[in-house]
């Protein structure tokens, strides 16, 4: 695991209305995140694993503390810079916006249909496609312009072992080829066994953060 610092948060607090009252999905989390991790948030339903991960991931704000991601706090980003963290296209229509000639934009797109075996289905429509290469697609969409993170919100939900394993490989592969850092919200066990790091959440607060030394490559 790489040491360099990422994702910086502190004393991050997360509440929702309920009625008249609030509900506390995170209370007072502090956690930091490295370049080339395989992490995992783990934890039951309600637990503040898909919260976390949504502010990460600027689709959401903290309502006290702050949360760092690339050096810049997601308290602090427009609708703009958040949207640059997201992404809900193609593999190819991401990078129309930054102006790459087509044959850059053709290879961009090849070397991500590439690293999830898909080349041979460039030319087929969403409807042909099977659940697991659609997830496939999913990954060379987030990874067509090589990010620093890519987050997932069970990432093998509706897959069966076989596609599950096969999505969990790639993304691994592409994390060690990259250095692209992963982080899950899940409780699958299947993709407990390939995570390098596995951070354990009730009751909205962290309850056990472990390095996992025999994860599947």
């Amino acid at each position: 695991m790489e040491n360099s610092l990422i994702i910086k948060i502190e004393k991050l607090v997360k509440r929702f209305p309920v009625g008249k009252t609030e509900f506390t999905a995170l209370n007072n989390i502090s956690i930091n995140f490295g370049t080339g991790e395989f992490t995992g948030l783990v934890g039951p339903s309600g637990s503040g694993k898909t919260t976390l991960l949504n502010i990460i991931g600027s689709l959401d704000s903290p309502s006290e503390g702050d949360v760092e991601v690339l050096g810049k706090s997601v308290s602090s980003l427009n609708h703009k810079q958040s949207a640059q963290l997201r992404n809900h296209h193609n593999v190819e229509f991401t990078l129309l916006l930054q102006q790459l000639s087509g044959s850059e934009r053709k290879k961009a797109v090849m070397d991500a249909l590439d690293w999830v075996g898909l080349t041979d289905k460039i030319k087929s429509r969403p409807s042909m496609l099977s659940g697991g290469e659609c997830q496939r697609v999913a990954i060379a969409r987030s990874m067509v312009k090589r990010p620093e993170i890519v987050l997932a919100d069970e990432p093998t939900a509706n897959l069966d072992s076989k596609n599950s394993h096969h999505i969990l490989q790639t993304m691994k592969n592409l994390n060690r080829e990259l250095k692209t850092t992963f982080i899950f919200a899940t409780h699958d066990e299947k993709v407990m066994k390939y995570l390098d790091r596995i951070i354990s959440l009730e009751d909205g607060k962290i309850v056990k953060d472990k390095l996992m030394p025999n994860s599947k490559s």
